[in-house]
């Protein structure tokens, strides 16, 4: 096997891979997930600090 095999081997398993995160990445099934994600942001950062500190807020 020599180095133009070798490398075109790899370019397809990078491309398949690619590919692959490419079409989990904009499933729909994963839609609402990122979606959560995307909006953490604006999330209430007071209460989850609450919530891990174990205190209450008053």
């Amino acid at each position: 096997m020599d180095y133009g095999t070798l490398h075109g081997i790899i370019t397809v398993i990078v491309m398949l891979t690619f590919v692959g995160i490419f079409a989990w990445a904009y499933s729909s099934r994963r839609k609402k997930q990122f979606d959560e994600a995307a909006n953490l942001v604006f999330a209430d950062d007071d209460n989850q600090v609450l919530k891990d500190s174990g205190e209450q807020k008053q």
